[in-house]
C-alpha cells in the first residue's frame, strides 16, 4: 500500500465511541465491525455494574473494545462546546471525555460516531458536527439551546450560570430549551 492509499484508508476508517448509556441499553461490542472505544471515566462508571461487567471486560480483554483517554485540549474544547449549547450543567466528566475523544478522532481525520442515548451528549455532538447513534431512544433531531430559570419567581439565567439556586428566592434552578435549529 503506497502513502496515498494509506491516507485514504485512514480517512475512511470509522470508529465508535461508547458512553455509559450504550452499555446500559445493552450494546454488544461484538455486534459491529468498526473499532470501538470507551474512555477511562466511562469504564469507571461501568465497573461494578453486574449486568455490564462481564460484557465490558470480555470486550476489553479480547481487544474488541479499547480504553483511550482524550488529550487535555480536546477536553477543554468539549467543555467549551457544552457551555455554548447550555448542556454543561448536566454532563458528567465521563460524558465530556466521550465528546473530547470524538473531537480528537475527528481531528485525526477519522469518522467517529458516539453510541449514546444521552440527549445532552447528542446535542453537543450535533453542535460539533459529530455523528451519534441512539440505541433505545429516538435521539436529538434538532440542536437545542438552553436557558436556566427559577420555577418559583421565573427569573431567567444564562445556561452557563454557575449557581444551582435562584439568587432571588433560593429555589433550585431548572432548564428548558429556548430555541431549536437544524444545527451542524
Amino acid at each position: 500500500m503506497d502513502r496515498e492509499e494509506s491516507i485514504t484508508a485512514e480517512q475512511d476508517k470509522k470508529v465508535i465511541i461508547l458512553d455509559t448509556s450504550a452499555f446500559v441499553a445493552g450494546f454488544d461490542p461484538f455486534s459491529v465491525k468498526e473499532e470501538q472505544y470507551i474512555t477511562l471515566k466511562v469504564k469507571e462508571e461501568l465497573t461494578g455494574e453486574l449486568k455490564t461487567d462481564i460484557r465490558l471486560n470480555t470486550a476489553i480483554e479480547s481487544g474488541r473494545l479499547k480504553v483511550k483517554c482524550p488529550e487535555k485540549h480536546f477536553l477543554e474544547d468539549a467543555k467549551s462546546a457544552a457551555k455554548t449549547t447550555g448542556d454543561i450543567s448536566v454532563l458528567s466528566a465521563a460524558d465530556i471525555e466521550v465528546l473530547a475523544l470524538a473531537l480528537q478522532f475527528k481531528s485525526e481525520g477519522l469518522s467517529p460516531m458516539i453510541a449514546t442515548d444521552d440527549y445532552a451528549i447528542q446535542n453537543v455532538a450535533k453542535h460539533l458536527g459529530i455523528k451519534y447513534m441512539p440505541l433505545a431512544t429516538f435521539g436529538v433531531r434538532t440542536l437545542l439551546k438552553w436557558i436556566r430559570y427559577c420555577p418559583a419567581c421565573y427569573r431567567k439565567y444564562p445556561s452557563n450560570h454557575g449557581a444551582k439556586t435562584c439568587e432571588i428566592c433560593g429555589t433550585e434552578l431548572k432548564r428548558k430549551p429556548i430555541g431549536r435549529s437544524e444545527g451542524a
